[in-house]
C-alpha cells in the first residue's frame, strides 16, 4: 500500500501541475475574449467614424482612418492572434511540474549517482544539439557535417522540444531577417522581455507564421521531412520512450524521467530562449550597434557558447561565436574538434582583419558619442577632451586610409585571382597573405592608438 501511495505520488503530483496550467490557459482564453469583445466594439466604432468620414471625403482609404482614429491595423492583428493552444499549455505546466515535482522527488527519494550521470549527459546532448544542430548547421550553414553527426544533432534536438527542424530553422532565419522589427520579428526583442522569451510562442502572432520558403536547402531532406511530419512522435520517443528505457538501464525509471525527463527539458528550454530576450537588452555592442544583439559572457556558460550574441549577428555564417581565444564557446570546441577526426567539413569564419576592422569602426563611433555628448552640454570643453577630439579626428582620418587600402587589396585579390595560372596561385597566395597581414597590424595600431586616447580622459578601454 505504501509503495503504491509512494509510486503514485509524482503522478499525482503532474496531474496537479497539468491542472494549474490548464486553469491558466483557461483564464488566458477568457481573458482574450474580454479583449476580443473590446477591439470589436473599438473596431465597430472606428468603422461608423470610417463611414462618417468617408461621406465627408471620399478620398480617404480605410487604413488611413484607422490611423486617424489612432490604431495600427497590424497591431490591432497582433492584439487578436488567438492562443496557440498546445505550446501554451506544454510551455505553462511544464516548469510548474519541475517546480513541484522536482523538489518533492529529491527529498522524499535518494538519487543515484548514475543517475545524476544521465541528468548532465542529457543536458549537454540536448543544449549542444541546438547550437551545433539547430542553430550553426541547420539554420547558417556554418559547417558541414558527417550524417552521423547530424542525425545525432537531430536526436538531441528532438529532445530539446523546441518544435521541428523546419519550424525553428525558418524562424531563426526569419528573425535574422527582420531583427527587431515588431511586426516580422517572430520574437522580437522591442515588445519587451517576456515577448522575446516565451510570449511568442503562446499565440499565433502573424509574425510566427511560416510558410518554409526560405528554407529550400532543408526541405529537400528526407529525413527532416520525416521529423516534420512525425514530430509528435519523435518527441514522445526520445523524451519518454529513451528516456524511460535509459532509467531503466541504471536503475531509477522515476528518478531518470523526473531529472533528465522534465528537468532537464524545462532548463533547456529556458536557457535557449534567454538568446531571444537577456541577450538583446544586456551586454556589450563591440561589433555593431545597428541591432539589439549583445554580448555576455555570463549568459555564453548557460547557452553553450551563444552569449557572444552582438558577433554572430554581424557576422551570422561563423561557425564561432566566441572568436576569441578566451571567450567559452564549448559548440565551437565541438565543431573544430569533430572536424580533426573528418565529422565536420568546410567550417565558415571571418577573417581576423574584418573582425578588427568592425571593432575598431565601433570604437571611434563611441569615441564620437561622447565628444557630440560633450559639445552638445554647452560646457566649454577641458583641455584633455579639445585634446581628445584632436587625436580621435588623426587617427580616424588614418583608419579611413587604411581601410582604403584594405578595399583595393581586396579588388587586387579578385583580379590576380582570375588572371595567374593554376601553377602560380600558391605565389599569389603567399604575397597576399603577407600585405592583408600588414593592413591588419595598420588597424591593430588604430586600435592601440584609441585606448591610449580614451586613457587621455580618464576613461579605461578593455582591449578588444
Amino acid at each position: 500500500m505504501i509503495a503504491k501511495k509512494v509510486i503514485g505520488l509524482p503522478l499525482k503530483g503532474l496531474r496537479f501541475a497539468v491542472k494549474s496550467g490548464d486553469t491558466l490557459i483557461q483564464h488566458a482564453g477568457t481573458q482574450a475574449l474580454r479583449i476580443k469583445t473590446w477591439l470589436d466594439t473599438s473596431k465597430s466604432k472606428t468603422d461608423d467614424a470610417a463611414d462618417k468620414f468617408s461621406t465627408t471625403s471620399g478620398n480617404e482609404d480605410a487604413n488611413a482612418v484607422i490611423n486617424y482614429e489612432g490604431i495600427d491595423p497590424l497591431e490591432l492583428e497582433f492584439q487578436k492572434s488567438p492562443i496557440n493552444l498546445v505550446p501554451a499549455i506544454f510551455l505553462i505546466a511544464t516548469p510548474i511540474a519541475a517546480a513541484v515535482i522536482t523538489p518533492w522527488y529529491l527529498l522524499t527519494h535518494q538519487v543515484s549517482a548514475p543517475v545524476w550521470g544521465v541528468f548532465g549527459a542529457f543536458m549537454v546532448w540536448t543544449g549542444i544539439s541546438i547550437t551545433a544542430g539547430y542553430h550553426r548547421l541547420l539554420s547558417h550553414r556554418a559547417y558541414k557535417a558527417h550524417p552521423l553527426v547530424k542525425n545525432f544533432l537531430l536526436l538531441g534536438s528532438t529532445l530539446a522540444v523546441q518544435g521541428s527542424a523546419f519550424d525553428w530553422v525558418s524562424g531563426h532565419r526569419t528573425h535574422h531577417r527582420h531583427v527587431d522589427d515588431r511586426m516580422e520579428d517572430p520574437y522580437s526583442a522591442q515588445r519587451g522581455f517576456f515577448f522575446s522569451h516565451i510570449g511568442w510562442m503562446l499565440r499565433s502572432y502573424p509574425s510566427g507564421r511560416f510558410d518554409y520558403k526560405n528554407i529550400p536547402d532543408l526541405t529537400k531532406d528526407k529525413v527532416l521531412q520525416i521529423q516534420h511530419k512525425y514530430y509528435g512522435l519523435w518527441v514522445l520517443a526520445t523524451n519518454v520512450a529513451m528516456v524511460a528505457a535509459v532509467g531503466w538501464l541504471v536503475g531509477d525509471v522515476w528518478g531518470t524521467l523526473v531529472l533528465a525527463g522534465l528537468l532537464r527539458l524545462v532548463l533547456t528550454h529556458h536557457f535557449t530562449f534567454f538568446i531571444n530576450s537577456l541577450c538583446h537588452m544586456f551586454g556589450t555592442r563591440p561589433y555593431t550597434d545597428t541591432n539589439s544583439a549583445r554580448d555576455n559572457f555570463f549568459l555564453a556558460i548557460f547557452t553553450w557558447g551563444e552569449g557572444y550574441h552582438n558577433y554572430h549577428h554581424f557576422f551570422q555564417y561563423d561557425y564561432r561565436n566566441g572568436v576569441k581565444w578566451w571567450q567559452y564557446d564549448p559548440t565551437k570546441w565541438l565543431i573544430v574538434g569533430l572536424s580533426k577526426l573528418g565529422l565536420t567539413s568546410e567550417l565558415r569564419t571571418v577573417d581576423d582583419t574584418t573582425i578588427k576592422h568592425a571593432e575598431v569602426q565601433m570604437q571611434f563611433k563611441k569615441a564620437q558619442q561622447q565628444i557630440d555628448t560633450a559639445s552638445v552640454s554647452g560646457l566649454d570643453l577641458p583641455h584633455a577632451m579639445k585634446s581628445f577630439q584632436d587625436r580621435i579626428k588623426f587617427e580616424y582620418d588614418a583608419f579611413m586610409q587604411t581601410v582604403e587600402e584594405w578595399q583595393a587589396l581586396k579588388a587586387k585579390t579578385i583580379e590576380l585571382k582570375k588572371t595567374e595560372y593554376a601553377d602560380r596561385l600558391h605565389e599569389v597566395d603567399d604575397k597576399l597573405k603577407h600585405d592583408y597581414a600588414k593592413i591588419e597590424q595598420k588597424i591593430l595600431e588604430h586600435n592601440s592608438n584609441l585606448k591610449t586616447a580614451f586613457r587621455s580622459i580618464g576613461i579605461s578601454k578593455k582591449a578588444a
